[in-house]
């Protein structure tokens, strides 16, 4: 067995008194899957609100209802999106600290400034 731990992944979906759900694993299993489904339709969801909220704005006629509907849906849309990219985020920076830790950062001080290293 290596010293490599699998990063714990931000759930789409919170336990039932509101708390964030973690899962221990290397992505590949059944419940990876399911999340990256839900992550799918979340996104998706979002794209058609956005679709309707442009709609709703662009009608004169919106009442004070029909805003507060749409407010409430893309609060929701958004804290979910932000969750998605939270999760995503999360896994990128596992993925690049894996390969500083297999040799994966020559040329670090590509920046052409002083890297702050003694000769």
């Amino acid at each position: 067995m290596t010293g490599h731990h699998d990063p714990a992944r931000l759930l789409p979906w919170s336990s039932a008194d509101g708390n964030p759900c973690y899962l221990l694993g290397d992505g590949t299993g059944h419940v990876s899957r399911v999340a990256d489904d839900i992550e799918r339709l979340q996104l998706g969801m979002a794209d058609d609100l956005i679709g309707h909220a442009d709609e709703l704005l662009a009608c004169q006629g919106a009442g004070n209802r029909e805003l507060r509907f749409l407010a409430r849906g893309l609060t929701d849309s958004l804290r979910d999106v932000r969750r998605v990219a939270e999760s995503r985020g999360e896994r990128l920076r596992a993925v690049g600290r894996s390969l500083d830790d297999e040799g994966g950062n020559e040329g670090q001080d590509e920046g052409g400034g002083e890297g702050g290293e003694e000769a």
